[in-house]
């Protein structure tokens, strides 16, 4: 299962029911689960943790040194997948700049050529990343989100659960939970399809909608609007859009392009 021209480093540690193509590269500490495969030319670099059925694509790199100048090559830190992940061709995964850090990919999620997960980065569980997205450091995404092929994304920033981002945005500010976002930090609506993809009974995606048209549509100041909403009970799956309002990243939130 293991190509003869693959160059494997002796501490690594590799399930025998996993394929390893021709020309791969794993480096030093580097540990891969069971029913995997890695494609021809793809580089794995040193502390790296790979879970069960994940599918590592020609030319892609993971684990390599962040893009960050104060970083020191000597800092110990990791790149952490979990399982069912698809990683096509040419993706780029860099290890955190943190001290005994990690930048962390859960389970079922498809990354598509070319894009790119700057260090520190956590991608939850059943993402889409689509062709040459390009994440900072640090960026946290949540379950269920899709982004658009060529968006890009700020360090730091926030994107919620059952986001959509157009593609070819440029988002510097938080993307909340549900809804969908376009251009530069615009929103345009909350996320109807895949709140429905995702078994959200009817009765609360009418409840999200009126949620969002209060936050985002309402002629009083946006943190009065807040302030209100706050003092409310709502079911959980509702009360983590206003919980991710209330709890920002340093980048602020995206708004409608009327009200920005």
């Amino acid at each position: 299962m293991i190509h003869t021209t693959a160059i494997i480093d002796p501490s690594s540690e590799i399930d025998p029911s996993t394929e390893i193509g021709a020309y791969v590269i794993i480096g030093p500490r580097v540990k891969i689960g069971s029913n995997c495969s890695v494609e021809p030319h793809a580089q794995i670099c040193s502390s790296v943790s790979i879970g069960d059925n994940n599918s590592i694509g020609r030319g892609a790199i993971i684990g390599a040194d962040p893009q960050d100048l104060s970083f020191k090559k000597s800092t110990p830190s990791k790149v952490i997948i979990g399982n069912g992940n698809t990683i096509r061709e040419l993706v780029t995964i860099h290890r955190s700049i943190i001290d005994g850090g990690a930048t962390l990919i859960g389970d079922n999620n498809l990354l598509m050529t070319g894009c790119h997960l700057g260090h520190d980065v956590s991608l939850n569980n059943h993402n889409v990343v689509a062709n040459a997205c390009l994440l900072g450091g640090h960026v946290s995404v949540g379950d269920r989100v899709f982004l658009g092929g060529g968006a890009v994304f700020h360090q730091f920033v926030k994107i919620g659960n059952i986001a959509m981002v157009q593609g070819n945005s440029t988002i510097t500010q938080d993307v909340p939970p549900y809804c969908t976002a376009h251009g530069r930090n615009c929103l345009s609506g909350i996320n109807i399809i895949g709140l429905q993809r995702s078994a959200i009974d009817e009765t609360l995606i009418k409840e999200i909608k009126r949620l969002y048209k209060c936050l985002f549509k309402s002629d009083e100041p946006f943190s009065k609007v807040i302030e209100t909403l706050n003092q409310r009970e709502f079911p959980e799956s509702i009360a983590i859009l206003l919980k991710a309002l209330n709890n920002p990243s340093r980048k602020g939130i995206c708004h409608p392009s009327k009200n920005r």
